[in-house]
């Protein structure tokens, strides 16, 4: 089928959504939101929608919004010479973001001012998130997994880790919306494991996307394996994942009222926004727009008339009345450059009636340390229990082809440990099956070209046969590994380290416990018996001199980002323990929310996306009803 333009967004004419920040800065809002990526564009769609005039400020800049800024995404994206997470996108030295390729050090545990995230000690984390409109949904995977019930409360369960002030239960429906929104595709028997339940009769929005034929070849190795963990048995199986990206809308979705996709945000666009073609680099930019991303929010939100946004505005302070006892928030200050090429700007306060900052784990923390309100926080959280996953990569080389790079980056997986009794002693893992060979771990298909041409001097037609034929055998397993909140890895500022604003960077410390370690022991001697079941040869390797080596029981190995910041600023059931509460409301200021994955008490085995849109949801309800109070007359208020 192909979707006509009825089912598709069409984001308004600039002049009507974009607003100068002079304009902003003399307006009257009900809500300023910072952060244009997902949570911040769900708060705004869903203020909007309750009548709430609402401004968007974006550090990006804006002509994100426009089908020809999008295609020279992908233009700058085929023609780059290495193909990372920001490939994509214009550098930006007044918003700048992480690269992988940022990491090393010039000297072990000297920090890099030159780089955006300044990093302290040996080892460095590679994780980065995205600052342009749309934020990190522009280059994220596609993945939405729930959280497990156990997820919740780990302390309780297995004494370990940190309790959520919330339950599966209670974030359940709005799971259920966030999967209306993001447009996941997926089968309720695929997903009900491990605890993870669903009201009887809901189905997905989309149909599963189908196992790829290595998710098949994979399958024919793993499928009924069995391990044993602290007692209790597991057997395993290859499942297809929850995708939020377009493919069969299921017909019984909403009673029988099925689903309508969501397709690219323009009808000027006919390639574009459809069904998944099955490309292989949904990281760092979907070529078709099949995947989602929250400018297919933004565009609804914008589409009302009462959401606006401001463009090329880095927030620069939160503006604090510290007389007023509720230490409520009187503006955010925005400092607004001219272009990407310049470094001159304006500087600007933006007032409202409620605030909420939506900028991501780092962003935030790094934005509320540089006002200083660490200093009026009770828990003196802020920035602290930093937690992202902890991936260990192992390849192996398959014995036949197997269809390698066919298929969206990662349709399947292994899911069956991702929680159990064991979570006592050491950290549960999910595994993905890579689609798109060793090109994570090695480079690959480029470090292979290089191989086979500049060192064994292949050419023509025996170069495409022997390159054809390695690269489809190539076998990636990722495992994605728990890391637990630790108040010591931290995001901080100091003021030796400046953007080109004169902003504070982020200064980021992160370590790997040994309970996460002992799961990426787990993790890769599972993976020589998967590779053993499947007669694939194992080429992994570890570098005990890389910036993510970590040592465990006399073993090395490399642990790397998988780019889901959270936790910098912790939900709970008290000021003395939490930043926020279970609504991410700030304990400390009476008209701010701080919504996104640093609110995450913990995070899992599962990709933080879709509960960071749950969590969204559930805020705004709130953020609805404190509005209401606020504007309500005094004498219906007492």
């Amino acid at each position: 089928m192909s979707y006509d333009d009825t089912d598709q967004v069409i984001f308004p004419a600039g002049a009507a959504t974009q607003t100068s920040a002079a304009e902003a800065a003399q307006g009257e809002w009900d809500a300023v939101v910072v952060g244009g990526g997902m949570a911040g564009c769900i708060i705004a769609e869903q203020l909007g929608q309750a009548g709430y005039k609402v401004v968007i400020l974006e550090a990006g800049p804006g002509k994100d919004m426009d089908l020809a800024e999008y295609e020279s995404y992908l233009s700058r994206f085929y023609g780059a010479v290495v193909k990372d997470n920001q490939s994509p996108y214009p550098f930006n030295p007044n918003a700048r973001m992480p690269r992988s390729t940022d990491t090393m050090p010039v000297n072990p545990g000297t920090p890099r001012d030159d780089f955006y995230l300044v990093q302290e000690g040996k080892y460095c984390t590679d994780t980065t998130f995205t600052r342009v409109l749309g934020g990190t949904s522009m280059h994220w995977e596609g993945k939405a997994l729930r959280m497990l019930p156990e997820d919740f409360d780990l302390r309780t369960k297995y004494g370990q880790g940190l309790n959520w002030p919330l339950s599966y239960d209670d974030l359940e429906p709005y799971y259920r919306k966030a999967e209306a929104e993001l447009g996941v595709a997926a089968e309720v028997e695929d997903q009900a494991y491990l605890g993870m339940h669903f009201p009887k009769g809901y189905v997905f929005p989309m149909h599963r996307m189908p196992l790829s034929y290595l998710d098949q070849t994979v399958a024919g190795g793993v499928d009924g394996m069995r391990v044993t963990l602290a007692d209790d048995e597991y057997t395993l199986q290859v499942r297809s994942f929850p995708q939020a990206r377009n493919g069969v809308p299921n017909a019984a979705y909403d009673g029988g009222k099925g689903f309508v996709p969501v397709g690219a945000v323009s009808t000027s666009q006919v390639e574009e926004g459809e069904r998944c073609q099955g490309n292989t680099n949904c990281v760092p930019i979907c070529p078709v727009q099949a995947k989602y991303h929250s400018g297919k929010t933004l565009a609804k939100a914008l589409g009302r008339g009462n959401v606006k946004i401001v463009t090329q505005a880095v927030a620069s302070k939160v503006e604090i009345d510290e007389h007023d006892e509720h230490k409520r928030v009187t503006g955010i200050t925005v400092k607004k450059y001219e272009s990407l090429h310049s470094e001159k700007y304006q500087t600007y306060t933006v007032k409202g009636t409620v605030y909420i900052l939506c900028a991501h784990a780092i962003e935030n923390a790094r934005l509320m340390l540089a006002s200083d309100m660490q200093r009026m926080s009770r828990s003196k959280l802020i920035g602290r229990n930093l937690m992202d996953h902890a991936y260990l990569l192992t390849w192996g080389l398959l014995p036949k082809p197997a269809d390698t790079m066919r298929g969206t980056t990662c349709t399947g997986g292994i899911t069956d440990l991702r929680g159990g009794r064991f979570r006592r002693t050491q950290a549960g893992f999910g595994v993905d099956i890579h689609n798109d060979g060793w090109g994570w771990a090695t480079g690959s298909p480029y470090t292979d070209l290089v191989e086979l041409v500049d060192k064994r001097g292949l050419r023509g037609r025996e170069l495409r046969r022997t390159l054809g034929n390695q690269i489809s055998r190539q076998l990636l397993l990722a495992f994605m590994i728990d890391l637990l909140p630790d108040r010591n890895n931290t995001v901080t500022v100091d003021d030796r380290y400046k953007d080109a604003l004169g902003n504070l960077k982020p200064v980021v410390s992160l370590k790997i416990p040994p309970y996460t370690m002992r799961g990426a022991a787990l993790a890769r001697k599972l993976a020589t018996d998967i590779f053993d079941k499947l007669g694939a040869e194992d080429r992994t390797t570890y570098d005990k001199d890389s910036y993510s080596a970590v040592e465990h029981d006399g073993q090395w190995y490399n642990i790397v980002g998988g780019n889901h910041l959270a936790g910098t600023h912790i939900m709970g059931t008290d000021p003395a323990n939490s930043v926020v509460d279970h609504t991410q409301h700030s304990w400390d200021h009476d008209n701010l929310y701080l919504v996104g994955p640093g609110s995450m008490p913990s995070i899992g085995t599962s990709n933080i996306s879709l509960t960071m849109a749950a969590l969204a949801f559930r805020s705004a309800a709130h953020i609805v009803k404190h509005l209401r109070a606020a504007k309500a007359p005094a004498t219906v208020r007492s």
